[in-house]
């Protein structure tokens, strides 16, 4: 892998270990999200939208059917087929904007929010458990580490051309 540590590099070596951390962190949230699609009937594009829906709702800037296919990359036809499928499941709903009576963004269904709820907090009951010998000051750094890590991502991304 590109970023190896060196012995001679101390700082070099934490860094390729948050990276390594960072690749262990994705790829095995990708099978605890593989399993939770597979038990729900959902394809993995519908728990990418149905993840990229969340997240925009969580920071308070809902997203638009449009803005959804832009972020995911598909068609207008394609992103409308998956909204509606996600509607019809009952994991995300249509509101009108508040400020724009035009615009009908997407939030998180409270049927899919307590189907998700359900699935996810056993894991957050071993995250806790796994943390809770970790001073806060400990936790307050990885938040820091973690969105520094994030903020590079978007920054990455949007130089590929990808959204975000």
């Amino acid at each position: 892998m590109p970023d190896e540590p060196h012995a001679e590099d101390p700082r070099g070596a934490l860094e390729a270990q948050m990276s390594a951390d960072l690749r262990q962190l994705n790829a095995e949230s990708d099978q605890i999200t593989r399993v939770f699609a597979q038990r729900n009937n959902l394809t993995a594009n519908d728990f990418r939208a149905l993840l990229y829906v969340m997240v925009a709702d969580s920071q308070g800037e809902p997203l638009t059917a449009g803005a959804l296919g832009h972020r995911m990359q598909v068609t207008g036809g394609a992103v409308t087929h998956l909204v509606e499928r996600l509607i019809a499941s009952n994991h995300i709903r249509r509101a009108p904007h508040a400020g724009d009576r035009r615009k009908v963004m997407l939030h998180y269904d409270d049927h899919g929010m307590a189907v998700a709820g359900a699935f996810f907090a056993p894991l957050g009951a071993h995250m806790r458990d796994a943390i809770a010998d970790l001073p806060d000051a400990d936790l307050e750094a990885a938040h820091r580490v973690f969105e520094a890590m994030c903020g590079a991502m978007q920054t990455y991304s949007a130089a590929l051309g990808g959204d975000k």
